[in-house]
């Protein structure tokens, strides 16, 4: 027996659903290989940016759900650079840096030091950019390397060992012969 639930009103159901219902009869299915998730994930968008947004609210949630299974499986969204994210969803969605610095809640020039890779994107931008583009902000909250970063230690010369000869606590030079350090 199968327990339904509607307004919090529980609604008995003598027959399994599988008496009624088939494999074969379902719109959606787990998603099992990467064409049937970008299928899923063409329709979700159509579906979020169209005109029956409330009428097809159990629709979206259930391709949500196989959504971020999938990505929860496959860890496709945290193999992404957060700013390349950005930089594929502006791209996709034929947006501006302006409109892409209206949607996050900031200004041009902020916006422009993100995607350059100057500046780290604050936790409202992160919000507000998974927010409009129903991504889940984790896409968004990783690390990346910023312009310049890392660069300091590859510039400073690079450390090496001092080693000492034990009879004498002489520093051995490495320009010295091999022989010649013996002697000492």
């Amino acid at each position: 027996m199968c327990v339904v639930r509607t307004n919090n009103t529980p609604l008995k159901i003598l027959k399994t659903i599988s008496n009624y219902i088939t494999m074969a009869d379902l719109t959606y299915t787990v998603i099992k290989n990467e064409d049937q998730y970008y299928e899923y994930c063409e329709i979700l968008e159509e579906l979020v940016f169209g005109d029956e947004v409330e009428e097809r609210e159990d629709e979206i949630e259930l391709l949500t759900l196989l959504i971020r299974t999938w990505d929860d499986e496959h860890r496709l969204a945290k193999e992404m650079d957060p700013v390349e994210l950005i930089k594929s969803l502006k791209q996709d969605h034929e947006l501006s840096q302006n409109d892409l610095a209206e949607i996050a809640g900031v200004g041009k020039s902020y916006i422009s030091e993100i995607l350059n890779y100057k500046k780290r994107m604050s936790k409202n931008v992160i919000r507000n950019l998974a927010s409009h583009f129903k991504i889940q902000q984790s896409a968004l909250n990783q690390e990346y390397r910023l312009e310049g970063e890392g660069q300091e230690e590859a510039e400073e010369k690079p450390q090496t060992s001092r080693i000492f000869n034990i009879e004498t606590g002489n520093l051995v030079s490495y320009d010295e012969p091999y022989d010649e350090r013996k002697k000492m």
